[in-house]
């Protein structure tokens, strides 16, 4: 989750430097810096339910699962921190971010959806090596699969208990039931 004001102009290097020490995250976009804000119990447990199953799938692998606070440069000025993210690129020099994710997910909420979807999605979409984005949003079931088809993106919809979000950039394949387990998602509302 991030507030979208930037604190100030700042160079990459300052900005790459000063991450390292600081309290509080920091996302980078053209020189401008956007603190993260905290987020929700329901945006945790849904973030963790899928961070474990990655966890335990991956073990010590080439790919590694990171959450929230593993940067990932889209490009020279762009680094966001995604909810989850998978990355089978080695730290190189620098352990605090990886450079070609195949997946990333960002569990979001009514405050996020904005940024989440029309400045981050399409930033994503931009690093060559990411097979799947997905959106897991914290209020409702509803899930959304951003997914890298011979060099096409096709989006897929979820948003029943028993739909499936199966994840081929990894071999992984969950329920909405598993994923909102434990979240205090009611039943969707009746129209």
């Amino acid at each position: 989750m991030s507030l979208r004001k930037p604190i100030e102009f700042v160079s990459l290097e300052d900005y790459l430097d000063g991450e390292k020490e600081s309290p509080t995250r920091h996302e980078y976009v053209d020189g401008h810096v956007f603190a993260m804000a905290g987020a929700s119990d329901r945006h945790n447990l849904i973030a963790g339910a899928v961070y474990s199953r990655l966890l335990n799938l991956l073990g010590g692998g080439a790919c590694r699962a990171f959450i929230s606070d593993m940067k990932v440069m889209v490009d020279a000025n762009t680094y966001y921190y995604p909810d989850v993210v998978v990355a089978c690129d080695a730290p190189g020099g620098d352990r605090y971010t990886r450079r070609q994710p195949i997946l990333i997910i960002e569990v979001i909420s009514p405050s996020t959806e904005r940024t989440d979807r029309f400045e981050k999605l399409p930033a994503y979409k931009r690093i060559d090596g990411l097979k799947e984005c997905v959106f897991i949003s914290q209020d409702q079931l509803f899930i959304e699969i951003h997914r890298r088809i011979d060099g096409d993106w096709r989006t897929e919809i979820l948003t029943k208990p028993e739909d499936e979000l199966l994840l081929d950039s990894v071999g992984l394949s969950l329920t909405l039931a598993e994923i909102y387990h434990n979240a205090d998602i009611g039943p969707p509302p009746q129209v």
